[in-house]
């Protein structure tokens, strides 16, 4: 299997547009992890797309990653900041030990309180700066909540020993029956009874 231009734009990319990025992490195993953030040094237009307001908000989403892993240790060390428009609109920790949530990620926190700042759950026109790859799930919120672009610091590959990014995206690959957590389909008919219903109503939200 040879590589695609999405294996090295998933491996390369440290600006990551998010359909790109949903794209790219299904096939980045048809390459080298090292070799491709190596690429990532050496190109220059992306890194001259970064401006001085984007290095300040990343280094917030860096201190914020020491202040909830090393300091606090209220999770992991990873931080986070979304900015739309020159506003702030959140910027907090990982905070998964001190709330006993799974999900209090970096990522997960940031867009909770944004979306609650502005009263909607819809951040487009937002750039969220990551201290770290976002792993599957922070990716899959932002994606849900329309982020523009997402900024991110340390690669996957950096912390690899100590968290499971990575496996995540490798088990997301495999069947259903093949997962670290077991997926089997029931009583589909019965749900698609509720579909059916929705599709009826008047007036339907979609997000």
């Amino acid at each position: 299997m040879t590589d695609s231009p999405l294996d090295a734009l998933f491996s390369s990319a440290h600006v990551l547009q998010r359909r790109d990025f949903l794209i790219a992490s299904t096939t980045m195993l048809a390459g080298s992890l090292t070799g491709a953030h190596a690429a990532v040094a050496e190109d220059t237009n992306v890194r001259q797309a970064v401006s001085d307001a984007d290095r300040k908000y990343m280094s917030e989403a860096i201190q914020l990653m020491r202040k909830a892993g090393v300091v606090d240790k209220t999770g992991g060390p990873f931080g986070a900041v979304i900015v739309r428009n020159g506003e702030v609109l959140a910027a907090t920790g990982n905070s998964v030990l001190r709330d006993n949530d799974p999900s209090a990620h970096a990522e997960v926190n940031a867009m909770r309180a944004a979306c609650k700042k502005i009263g909607a759950p819809n951040l487009e026109g937002a750039v969220m700066f990551s201290s770290c790859e976002p792993c599957p799930m922070c990716y899959s919120t932002a994606y849900w909540a329309r982020v523009d672009k997402i900024y991110y610091a340390a690669a996957w590959s950096d912390y690899a020993d100590l968290f499971d990014d990575y496996n995540i995206s490798v088990d997301l690959e495999r069947p259903y029956a093949d997962r670290t957590v077991k997926i089997e389909q029931i009583m589909q008919q019965d749900a698609q009874k509720v579909w059916l219903e929705y599709r009826e109503l008047p007036q339907k939200t979609r997000y």
